[in-house]
């Protein structure tokens, strides 16, 4: 798979949206109503990282700003803040795709942690700067924790099950040449 072709790259493109509502389903559902003690990873969170590093074509910024800004209306949270700091991180993630081609995954597990902290505190700053009542920082310590856990899940859900691999040299030269 040297090549990939503009179907397979739309068909992507139009999965990530798709994956994303499903996402968003399953963690509307009121499977358990009582209060946990625990926050969930954050899935849709990590299927946007997880792209934007392995395959930047797939996850354009519009779509990632689109899909969070829908999850930040159907889960109440301040409509926008997550989605700006989502599309900024993926975009940090993306200009830093070419370099984590040949690492390892640990050093691409520690850049996504990165990302992930820092879209967290800032999320929490900047709902303190406008007095917006949150979730004890506990809960949120908790997510981002489980949230980087669960990235090698994301990842290898997204490689096996989906078919979004890194890019090799040859398509990584050809996705530059075509911008």
């Amino acid at each position: 798979m040297a090549n990939t072709s503009p179907a397979r790259i739309w068909t992507m493109r139009l999965a990530f949206p798709g994956l994303a509502l499903l996402i968003m389903f399953f963690h509307l559902l009121p499977l358990d109503t009582a209060p946990r003690f625990w926050a969930p990873p954050d899935f849709l969170l990590l299927l946007a990282m997880a792209w934007s590093l392995r395959r930047p074509d797939f996850v354009p910024a519009l779509s990632i700003a689109l899909v969070m800004l829908l999850a930040d209306l159907l889960f109440l949270r301040p409509p926008g803040l997550l989605a700006l700091l989502t599309v900024l991180g993926c975009g940090l993630l993306k200009a830093r795709a070419a370099p984590h081609r040949e690492s390892t995954f640990a050093s691409e597990w520690l850049t996504v942690a990165l990302v992930l902290t820092g879209i967290a505190t800032l999320n929490r700053l900047v709902l303190v700067l406008f007095g917006v009542e949150q979730a004890p920082i506990s809960l949120t310590v908790i997510q981002i924790v489980m949230t980087i856990l669960a990235y090698p899940l994301a990842v290898w859900v997204s490689q096996t099950i989906l078919g979004v691999r890194k890019l090799s040299p040859a398509e990584a030269e050809t996705l530059v040449s075509r911008r």
